[in-house]
Parts: C-alpha cells; structure tokens; sequence
C-alpha cells in the first residue's frame, strides 16, 4: 500500500491563505519601500519563500530535510525582517512558519520552533519599538503563531485520520472481493459435490443392476438349449432388475433437472418431487402440506426440497415400506418437514453409513437448521428437519 504525501499541494484550503498572505505582504511592505530600501533583494526574498513554501516537506522524508527546510523559511523572514526595516509587517509570515513547524516536526518540537520565532519577533519589535512597546506588541503576534500552529496540527493530523480511513476501506473492499472468491469456490464445490453424488448414485444403482442383468442374460443365452425354465426365469429376473433400474434412473434424472424454479413455492416443488417420486416407485405417498408456509428464501427453499428429496429416495432404496407420510407445517418462525415411513427401520451403522446425512446436515448448518433421523414410533424409520426463516421473514 502506497503513502499518501503530505505536501503543502495537497492542502487545499491552506495554499490560498499562505500565498494571499504572502502576496499581501509583499505588495504592501515593497509599495511603502523608501527610495534607498533594497527592493529588488526584498522581491527576491519573497519569491525564495514562496519556492521553499510550496516545496516543504510533508511527507515521509527524514526529518533533517523538514528542519533544513524551515530554516530557509526562518532565514528568509528574518532576513526580509532585518532589510526591509518593517518589523510588524514581515513578522506576520512567521504564522506560515508556525503551521509548518507543527505539521513537520514530532511531539513538541514544532512548539519549540514556534518559541524561537517568537523570540526573533520579540527581537525586532524591540528593536523597532523599544522594550516595553516591543513586547506588547510581540505577545499579539505570539497569539497568531499558536493559532496558527494549532490549524496546522489539525490539518495534519485530519489528513492522517483520511489516509487511515481510506487505507481501512481498502482493506474492506479486498477482505469484501475474498468473501465473494470464496463464496464462488464453495459455490462450486457444492455443484462438484452434488455432481459426484449423482455420479456415484448412478454408478453403485444403475451399474451394479445392469451388470447383474448382464450376466444373468449370458447364463440364460446357455441354457437355453438345455434348460429353457431355468433360463426363463434367468431372463425373468433380469427383467426385474431392468425395471428397478429404470426407476432409480428417473429418480437420477429428477434430480438433475432445476428443483425449484423461482416461481415454485416449497409446496409446489415438493408437489412435483412427490409426484415423480410416486411414478418411479410405485409408492403412494400421504402428504399434508400447510397452507401458511410463507415465501422462502432461496437457501431455505432448496435446503428443505434436497432433505425431502434425499429422505424419499432412502425410503425407495433401503425401507422396503408400504407406507410413506410427508408433513410440511410452519409454528413459530420456523418450517418444519417430517417423512415417515412403516419400513424395516434404520439398520445398524446408518449415521456412519451415509443415508445421504452428511450433506443434508451441511445444508441444515447453511441455514442454521437442524437434522434428526430417528426411528418411528409403530416402526421404520422418521427424518425430522426444522429451518427457522430469518429475523425479518419471522417477524413480518
């Protein structure tokens, strides 16, 4: 990350002041010049100081460059102080020295230098006016470099306070621009991993029943001259498999097409899963869905058809059921889904197994839900899930 200078050109609302007020001195003290005064020494006096005032230091330069650069301004005035006779005209370019002095130096040392400006007033106006009048009229003087420095403190300090800002901000936008990298890579990760899924559905379902189907076709091939019973009923278990086969297969293809389009309700998506699931596996499923299930969320909405989907397939594949019960309710802030079945219940080792639990507990866990898979009350097997909407969803 790159430092922001803090040269006097980037002070805006002091480069009109200073140089206004170097102009004013001049034109005033050079108008009024007798006709012996070094005039063309004084003209080159203030144009010295306007070239080191705008070339001063505020940056991140050592600090001898700030010291040597507010000597030339010391020298130049004192310099314009002694030649040009004027003591209450040149000393009011000290104030341009004071912000300097406490824009440039650490700590108190710009109050230091501010001290030694004042004493090179008193000085001049003592000279100019004696003791007692020279002092007086050095302490207003001394009110003006304090101000002064005060502002310039302030300025300084206010630019560092927006070089922070601004370098805080920067950090916000790159830690902003990593969470959206990261959301996209789990984004992606999520699609891979429902790919593989499928892909090892497919593979440990419709694979495995093909190559049974396979080879019970080549034993019937043989005997069939031998053994055409046997090789029937060969052919009649192969016919079989074919038939659960295709019906795992819809169910695959069901889960491949957009689940939720978004002017599906929940209810309506879980309508149309139901329905394919029916079709492909010749279970009737009893179904009571709420009628107040207000609108959800994307995440909420797929959190619940996916815990749906996965628990109907279980029940499909391993609950050898008769009966199959779907209840979607909505009860203080949160949407609850329960699928039952009468099947032969959980078999040993079904939490380390899978059932497809570990994805549906890290959908759950987006969405602050919870997962319980427990064994139903009469027999089989019950999957309990409850997704509380957000504050605003809960609260309207």
């Amino acid at each position: 990350m790159t430092h922001k200078k803090h040269s006097l050109k980037n002070y805006i609302p002091l480069i009109l002041p200073i140089y206004l007020t170097i102009g004013a001195v001049a034109l005033i003290s050079l108008t009024s010049l007798g006709p012996e005064s070094p005039f063309w020494l004084l003209a080159g006096l203030f144009v010295a100081l306007s070239i080191v005032t705008w070339f001063f230091p505020h940056d991140d330069r050592p600090l001898r460059d700030k010291i040597v650069f507010l000597g030339l301004e010391t020298i130049i005035i004192t310099l314009l102080i002694v030649f040009g006779d004027a003591t209450a005209i040149f000393a009011v370019l000290f104030f341009i020295t004071s912000a300097q002095a406490m824009m440039a130096l650490p700590g108190y040392s710009g109050l230091y230098w501010i001290a030694v400006l004042f004493l090179i007033a008193v000085t001049g106006f003592v000279i100019d006016e004696g003791f007692i009048s020279g002092i007086g009229s050095s302490l207003i003087y001394a009110t003006g470099y304090i101000f002064f420095g005060i502002f310039g403190q302030a300025t300084i300090q206010a630019d560092e306070e927006r070089n922070r800002s601004q370098a805080l901000l920067e950090e916000l936008q790159e830690a902003h621009r990593q969470l959206q990298d990261y959301v996209l890579r789990v984004e992606e990760l999520a699609v891979a991993e429902e790919r593989n899924r499928l892909a090892r559905e497919m593979h440990d379902s419709l694979g495995h029943r093909l190559t049974v189907a396979s080879v019970q076709l080549e034993g019937a091939q043989y005997l069939i001259p031998e053994d055409p019973q046997r090789a029937a009923q060969k052919v009649e278990v192969v016919r079989g498999q074919v038939q659960e086969a295709l019906g795992e297969l819809r169910q695959t293809v069901a889960q491949l097409r957009e689940p939720l389009e978004a002017s599906l309700s929940i209810t309506q998506a879980l309508q149309r899963l139901i329905a394919s699931f029916e079709a492909a596996s010749d279970l009737t499923v009893n179904v009571i869905l709420a009628e107040d299930i207000p609108p959800l969320p994307d995440s909420h909405r797929l959190a619940l058809y996916r815990s749906a989907q996965e628990a109907l397939t279980n029940v499909q594949r391993h609950a050898k059921a008769d009966n199959v019960w779907l209840q979607l309710t909505f009860q203080d802030g949160a949407v609850s889904l329960l699928v039952s079945d009468d099947g032969v219940g959980l078999p040993e080792g079904a939490e380390q197994a899978g059932f497809g639990l570990r994805g549906m507990r890290e959908r759950m866990g987006l969405v602050g839900g919870t997962l319980l898979l427990e064994p139903r009350p009469g027999g089989g097997t019950q999957l309990r899930v409850e997704v509380p909407l957000p504050v605003e969803e809960s609260d309207a």
